[in-house]
């Protein structure tokens, strides 16, 4: 499996030029499964010549929502990586926009504080996990609520920072990071989200999958229809 997702990694990086000679990049790293597999596969990259890049990795403290990670276990992991890590904090006040929920206003500052400090410390590029599913799934949250056919880009420039945002994982099932987590046995946050699992997101995540049962080829339809 470990073979699957490098050859996808590898593909994804070529086909939508993910990685660029001079690359600084920061890995954001929430301590789930993706982002972990996400800083394995930078890290073994940025030890090859051609491109030459630099990674190191961020994660971020909401000091507002009851959860936690290991960062003991997460210190580690980046040392054996060989990549530096950062811990930063951020918050968000729900008063400030009744409008928006808790998880939007969490991700939004979350983002924000990311972002600020990858353009403060020069980096040019931020390292996000999403995999094929996730973005997928947000095709279909924003064809089903939205009324538009758009979802994240596996590249894509932020216009108010002077940053890219790449995805490398954008070729990688879901399944098969799960597998690697559980044969590398990746460690799992302390206490989750208390909000991840009310989400529209998820019961999208069920209809994407009850999809897959139907069709097996439901997945490469959609992104073909995407045209990225």
């Amino acid at each position: 499996m470990e073979n699957k997702i490098q050859k996808l990694f590898n593909k994804g990086c070529v086909d939508y030029q993910l990685l660029e000679d001079g690359d600084k990049i920061l890995i954001a790293l929430s301590g789930g499964k993706d982002s972990l597999e996400l800083a394995r596969l930078l890290a073994k990259r940025s030890r090859i010549f051609k491109p030459s890049i630099q990674v190191e990795a961020a994660h971020i403290i909401m000091d507002n929502i009851p959860y936690e990670t290991e960062r003991t276990y997460l210190q580690q992991f980046c040392d054996d990586l060989g990549i530096r890590l950062h811990i930063l904090h951020s918050s968000f006040d729900e008063s400030t926009d009744r409008r928006k929920t808790r998880c939007f206003l969490c991700s939004w500052n979350r983002r924000k504080t990311l972002f600020e400090f990858a353009t403060q410390n020069g980096f040019n590029k931020v390292a996000l996990g999403h995999h094929m599913d996730d973005i997928l799934i947000t095709m279909l949250m924003n064809l089903t609520f939205e009324g538009r056919i758009e979802t994240m880009q596996p590249k894509l420039r932020m216009e108010h920072y002077p940053i890219q945002i790449i995805r490398p994982l954008c070729l990688v099932h879901e399944s098969m990071i799960r597998q690697v987590a559980k044969d590398l046995g990746f460690e799992k946050q302390k206490t989750l989200c208390p909000y991840e699992e009310v989400t529209n997101r998820a019961t999208m995540a069920d209809i994407f999958h009850k999809l897959e049962e139907i069709n097996p080829e439901t997945r490469y339809s959609m992104w073909n229809a995407m045209h990225f």
